[in-house]
């Protein structure tokens, strides 16, 4: 498995505007949408734009906690093991999140995010943690997936936002 499975989707770019971009084209994106809009599944089985977003907001906590489990490892320990989650089964609770709360607070935990990331010096950058599926990878890494699950995200919504509603 990839460090970064979300690499093709940055290709190469500097993460960080897009990190600082995302909070608002997601605003951008999902206002002007129609609660038929928001609620329908591409395909059985696959997430809606709202739970898309909620998604989003999920990760955006996750991505918080290990950006700082890296930079502050377990007392006595060279680096963190990152923790994984199961992302369906998070999802299992998303018709309890409306769009707006979403992404509110996928705003305020990026914006968060932010303060920490302009915080970084190369040292910080270059911290190791170890991710049980994908192996030991650095803090650049992380805050590089978290743009590039972004983009692909983004991508996802602006391609279902287009599509006509199925009968």
């Amino acid at each position: 498995m990839e460090l970064n499975p979300y690499a093709r989707s940055l290709a190469g770019r500097d993460p960080v505007p897009v990190l600082f971009a995302t909070a608002e084209r997601l605003r951008s994106i999902t206002a002007p949408l129609s609660p038929e809009q928001l609620e329908h599944p591409p395909e059985p089985g696959k997430w809606c734009i709202r739970e898309i977003v909620a998604h989003m907001a999920d990760c955006e906590i996750a991505y918080s906690f290990r950006l700082r489990q890296t930079l502050a490892p377990a007392p006595g320990e060279p680096h963190c093991v990152i923790q994984t989650f199961d992302q369906d089964a998070w999802a299992r609770n998303y018709a309890a999140y409306d769009l707006l709360s979403a992404v509110d607070l996928f705003r305020a935990a990026r914006n968060w995010n932010l303060h920490l990331v302009s915080t970084l010096n190369e040292a910080d950058r270059h911290r190791p943690a170890t991710h049980p599926e994908r192996g030991t990878m650095t803090l650049w890494t992380i805050v590089e997936t978290m743009a590039g699950h972004d983009l692909h995200h983004l991508q996802q919504l602006e391609r279902l936002t287009t599509e006509p509603l199925a009968e």
